[in-house]
């Protein structure tokens, strides 16, 4: 593979989590938070993107980020007050940022007319119309005194002294050094002195030439390493000399061969037999952006001595990838090296199970040595498999982080406006489930939005907020991770609802329903309540898609509609699509497993506790309450009749919604961990199968969806077929 290409393609995945990390620390502002260190990290994101695509020559990407990251300057400096409307045009500008790298990774050419439209935006609101986006410095308040200030006669105080020369290139990839000093002063009291030495007289100048450097004593409670970060998109581009001055903590004693000053300095682009502070002769020739200060040789710059440093965040990442975390040290692996491990650990619990089966039919006793031997090979395997599925488990926030654009665009083409609210962001899932997550929530939230929140004049006419709000959560619930879509609208008109179903022929306009059953025609294809086709709606193919999205995965979708409060909907689904415990259980011949998570207890029926309610429906006493009792096998067309309470064990359940029932079995096998095989991959779907597994036996096992049996049990599978 290209080295560079790799290098190019981890640029843009970095891109991915700078825009992350914009777009919500811009919600973040928008929702109140002041706290300068959001500002400052909404700024690093801009100059890191900035930073990386000036190494790419992605001039279109420079020139945009080159001019947002302006505006947010003169935002943390205090010149730019925070206000909504300003917030807003930042979020717009995030939205065309995060465009232009996309368009640069698939290779796009030419400049987008949005960008230069927002960018006129951002330099009139920012005072900067008439700078130059390629990169000009801009001073700011950068105080120019024609001589050199001496310190004091006091103690030299602890800090380091800081000896910077930019190259042609720096400047070239539109950075500026009056950003990197001011970064500089972020970290603590910094005096700096300008360095025009190998400045020549004005007749020899080379426009396109680098000439100045400069020398910064920084005073703080700061680091080397934290000062280098300061220069960690520039490195390369500029000769750096980080020392400690008088008072600063002394290093360990180094060898004679100081291997890490060696590799500093060939990375600092310093010529192995420079001496020490020498920055050597003028750089190539290339564009620059420094003009010549008559008379003066040092200028003394103040930085805001008094501004409070900020604090360390909590992770710094750099071009190529490494990152580093308070939470220790991270590494990027490519996701086929993960799912290949995926793979091999589930062969190896389908191994495992094949010991145990062995080690049974030999008869061996338990407490024999073998026996004792697999046992803890068993709990090592599951402590194997638990580890390599924390690998894929990520949060659900990638996926959340998407929506507020979503949420931006869809409310300005309905006039709607929209408060999205999402909680749960830290929920983590399998990263399969999460990258299949997108498509059904964008649809959910879109209809949301054109659906469900009424116009402002209904709002205020019902006494609701003109603005409307959208709530997106996600919880762990029993062993599954539950996804709610919600607002505060108008709820499902039912009999409209109804009304669309019987003129589409969707259902006889004699039809009883009761209001569940109502409200899920909407999943139906070709449903639509919309009058006319929109660049929203109205094409009929949102929501059915949205429900075979979701049994794709596993799981099923629900809805709670309330007249005039709005609606919820809520999706259940499996934390991972790679392994579960269950319980082995027999039905009329056939292995099945059913998932542990959702049972509550097992128990062997009495016949005084079952009792009819007319054909084959049967009801079971539980301490004091009455469950259905479902014959899987009859769910299942094993049997065409029911099997006897009393000769069956019942697994009482619990599905989503806390709704119980009780499902009967003919026998239990017992409890083991299995990997789920995609049956719908492989053969076809089938109603009340999640997947299948392979027992320690070879044989296939079928892996029980609980809640569809208990519907099919009720008919609303036939129904809806």
């Amino acid at each position: 593979m290209d080295p560079l290409a790799a290098i190019r393609e981890t640029f843009f995945q970095e891109c991915e989590e700078q825009l992350a990390e914009l777009e919500s620390g811009l919600l973040a502002m928008e929702g109140g938070d002041r706290d300068p260190e959001t500002i400052n990290a909404v700024f690093r994101a801009v100059h890191s993107i900035k930073g990386g695509a000036g190494a790419f020559s992605l001039e279109a990407l420079i020139r945009f980020a080159h001019v947002f990251e302006t505006a947010l300057d003169e935002m943390r400096s205090g010149r730019l007050a925070v206000t909504a409307d300003v917030l807003k045009t930042m979020l717009r500008a995030a939205d065309v940022l995060a465009d232009l790298v996309r368009a640069a990774h698939d290779g796009a050419q030419g400049d987008d007319p949005r960008a230069a439209a927002l960018a006129d935006e951002l330099k009139a609101m920012s005072g900067a119309a008439g700078e130059d986006d390629g990169g000009e410095e801009d001073w700011g308040d950068f105080e120019f005194k024609p001589q050199l200030v001496a310190f004091e006669a006091a103690p030299a105080p602890t800090g380091f002294l800081v000896r910077f020369k930019p190259r042609h290139d720096l400047y070239a990839k539109a950075n500026e050094a009056a950003l990197l000093l001011r970064e500089l002063s972020r970290l603590g009291d910094a005096q700096v002195e300008l360095d025009t030495e190998d400045l020549p007289p004005l007749g020899e100048l080379d426009p396109e030439a680098a000439y100045l450097a400069w020398t910064v004593t920084l005073n703080g409670d700061t680091d080397e390493t934290t000062i280098r970060e300061v220069f960690e998109f520039v490195d390369g581009d500029c000769e750096l000399e980080v020392t400690p001055i008088g008072g600063a903590p002394a290093d360990p004693p180094a060898p004679d061969f100081d291997l890490s000053a060696l590799l500093a300095r060939v990375s600092d682009g310093a010529a192995d037999d420079a001496p020490a502070g020498d920055f050597g002769a003028p750089a190539a020739d290339g564009p620059a952006a420094e003009a010549p200060l008559a008379d003066a040789s040092v200028v003394e710059l103040p930085l805001a001595a008094n501004r409070p440093a900020p604090e360390p965040a909590a992770e710094t990442q750099g071009l190529g990838g490494h990152r580093k975390s308070e939470a220790g040290a991270t590494i990027r692996v490519d996701l086929e090296r993960v799912d290949r491990l995926i793979d091999l650990v589930g062969e190896l619990v389908i191994n495992q199970a094949v010991l145990a089966q062995r080690v049974m039919e030999a008869g061996l006793a338990r407490a024999s040595a073998v026996a004792m031997g697999l046992d803890e090979l068993e709990q090592l395997t599951r402590e194997i498999q638990d580890s390599v599925m924390a690998i894929r488990a990520q949060p659900v926030k990638s996926v959340f982080q998407r929506m507020p654009r979503l949420v931006r665009e869809v409310a300005a083409m309905t006039g709607k406006p929209v408060r999205l609210v999402t909680e749960g962001e830290g929920t983590e899932v399998d990263k399969t489930v999460i990258e299949r997550l997108a498509d059904p929530l964008t649809h959910m939230i879109r209809n949301a939005i054109d659906h469900g929140l009424e116009s402002p004049e209904k709002r205020a006419a019902a006494g609701k907020p003109a603005e409307g709000v959208v709530r997106l959560a996600a919880m762990h619930r029993s062993g599954r991770i539950v996804i709610e879509v919600s607002d505060d609208g108008g709820g499902i008109n039912r009999e409209r609802v109804k009304s669309i179903a019987v003129e589409r022929g969707l259902i006889s306009a004699e039809a009883q329903l009761s209001d569940e059953e109502i409200d899920n025609l909407i999943f139906m294809a070709g449903f639509s309540t919309a009058s006319e086709v929109s660049d929203i709606s109205g094409r009929g193919v949102g929501m059915d898609v949205v429900r075979r999205s979701i049994q794709a995965l596993g799981g099923r979708i629900t809805i709670n509609s309330k007249p005039g409060k709005g609606s919820t909907f809520t999706m259940s689904l499996p934390l991972t699509l790679a392994v579960l415990d269950g319980m082995v259980v027999s039905v009329e011949g056939q292995t099945l497993v059913a998932p542990i998570t959702a049972i509550i207890e097992t128990l062997q029926p009495k016949a005084e506790d079952v009792h009819s309610l007319g054909g084959h429906a049967r009801v079971i006493s539980i301490r004091g309450g009455f469950v259905p009792l479902i014959d899987v096998g009859m769910a299942l067309g094993y049997r065409p009749e029911p099997l006897s309470a009393t000769s069956g064990v019942a697994l009482l359940i619990e599905g989503e919604g806390g709704a119980r029932a009780a499902l009967l079995v003919d026998a239990i096998q017992g409890q083991r961990q299995v990997v789920i095989k995609s049956l719908e991959a492989n053969y076809r779907q089938v109603p009340g199968v999640a997947a299948a597994t392979i027992l320690g036996d070879g044989r296939v096992a079928l892996i029980l969806d609980i809640d569809t049996i208990v519907a099919v049990s009720r008919g609303e599978l036939r129904k809806a077929g």
